[in-house]
């Protein structure tokens, strides 16, 4: 049974923050138990700041998931980027996620001075355990850094599950005292029209090549819940001619698997029957466009 907020209860907001890549989104599915953010092997999958609500017998935590932090080169790396150092001063602690598999590296560095700045209370979080190495030592310079910096260090693996209970246990000592935020039985801040838009984004990034995964943009144009059938009509936006051709494929095959397996993924989201219809339409350079980039859902400010 959950006790009632106030009675040594805590809750509070953590952040997930990174490099592109390290499995961010991963690590917030495992810890939610249900999948909630879109992953995939295309680095900066994570666009918009995306909460995922844990809670527990002893506390309720808020996990912030932010895009991996990157050179950006254009108007929508510009926010993304910005957006995900905007919520590092803005929780009661942060979790620097990295590659365990790999050594700390240059962006691994960048991400760690900007949290120093912030002055928020860290957690390195070593990721990908289950992928060590044992010959080659590619964890000692996480754990030298953490040493330096006075941060607690957590390894675990998002994939198998190992070390998420003590990396939970680090991210409960560290929040305040305080009542839940949201009812206990949410996991999620977002609507189910962000997360069905993100559902099709993500087969978009498994299954096109490298020139269309970064130029789409996804709008969930109606939603029409029927009593054993939920309708959905939804648009993918790109920037040229050639990459409406690629998505829509040789006699449409391709949109017909990009459309399958969303509907697959938002059937488990809703736990019932979708119809699905995706139409691609041609914004050139709405990459770079203020206007745009806030009609998708992007705060630019």
């Amino acid at each position: 049974m959950i006790p009632e907020s106030g009675e040594g209860f805590k809750s509070g907001f953590v952040a997930l923050v990174g490099r592109p890549n390290v499995g961010k989104s991963t690590l917030l599915n495992a810890l939610i138990g249900q999948k909630i953010a879109i992953t995939s092997p295309i680095a900066q999958t994570t666009r918009n700041r995306l909460r995922g609500i844990l809670t527990l017998a002893e506390a309720q935590i808020v996990l912030v998931d932010t895009p991996g932090i990157h050179k950006p080169h254009h108007l929508l790396g510009q926010t993304i980027v910005k957006n995900a150092i905007g919520a590092i001063s803005s929780v009661d602690t942060t979790v620097l996620v990295v590659d365990g598999s790999d050594r700390m590296g240059t962006g691994d560095r960048f991400v760690a001075d900007t949290i120093l700045q912030s002055r928020v209370p860290t957690i390195l979080g070593i990721n990908k355990i289950d992928r060590l190495d044992e010959s080659i030592d590619t964890v000692s310079s996480y754990e030298s850094f953490a040493t330096e910096n006075g941060w607690q260090v957590a390894k675990f693996s998002s994939v198998t599950g190992e070390g998420l209970e003590a990396l939970q246990t680090m991210m409960c000592d560290r929040l305040p005292l305080g009542p839940y935020y949201y009812p206990p039985d949410l996991v999620t801040d977002q609507p189910e029209r962000f997360i069905m838009g993100e559902l099709i984004r993500e087969q978009i990034l498994l299954l096109t090549r490298e020139e269309i995964p970064h130029s789409v943009a996804v709008s969930i144009d109606l939603v029409d819940e029927q009593p054993k059938l939920t309708k959905v009509m939804a648009t993918v936006h790109v920037e040229r001619d050639s990459q409406k051709g690629i998505l829509i494929g040789k006699k449409g095959q391709m949109l017909k698997e990009i459309g399958t397996k969303a509907r697959e993924q938002m059937q488990k989201l809703i736990m019932g029957s979708v119809h699905l219809e995706i139409f691609v339409k041609v914004q050139p350079k709405w990459r770079s466009s203020r206007f745009q980039l806030s009609d998708f859902g992007y705060r630019v400010e």
